[in-house]
């Protein structure tokens, strides 16, 4: 018999990583909030033309993949079995302005090494997330 997935008893580590999970989802919207409201004339050349190029449709794909993402981190705290299903939502939310920051050569073409490392660990963090939840479901530690 498989018993991998049987109920188990809360692994001490649970709550700290829901609460990274919530701090780096919290921190993803507030850096959504700090680029909306960023005033083009006031950057240096080379970040304006990175502003600009960037595809307003992938930009609310973030936004989608935060927001949902710190509700489903929420849930995670307070482990319920939601939780799982936000952050799938989250997830593909990350996949798809993933997808349109590469997809767009007016804008891939202005990033920076450190700027393409930078969405590849948001994007594989969002996705370990959303593991972390369908693990700790499927271990029984969600109600």
């Amino acid at each position: 018999m498989d018993d991998r997935f049987t109920p188990r008893p809360v692994a001490g580590w649970f709550m700290a990583a829901a609460i990274f999970s919530l701090l780096f989802m919290g921190l993803g919207c507030v850096a959504l909030v700090m680029h909306g409201m960023t005033d083009p004339a006031k950057l240096p050349l080379d970040q304006r033309v990175l502003l600009e190029a960037e595809p307003q449709w992938a930009l609310t794909a973030s936004a989608f993949g935060f927001v949902t993402g710190l509700i489903g981190a929420l849930l995670l705290v307070l482990r319920r079995k939601e939780a799982e299903r936000a952050l799938l939502i989250s997830s593909a939310g990350m996949l798809v302005w993933l997808a349109g920051m590469f997809a767009t050569p007016a804008f891939r073409d202005l990033l920076t090494t450190d700027q393409i490392a930078v969405l590849f660990v948001v994007g594989a963090l969002s996705w370990t997330i959303f593991w972390f939840a369908r693990h700790s479901r499927q271990r029984g530690w969600l109600r």
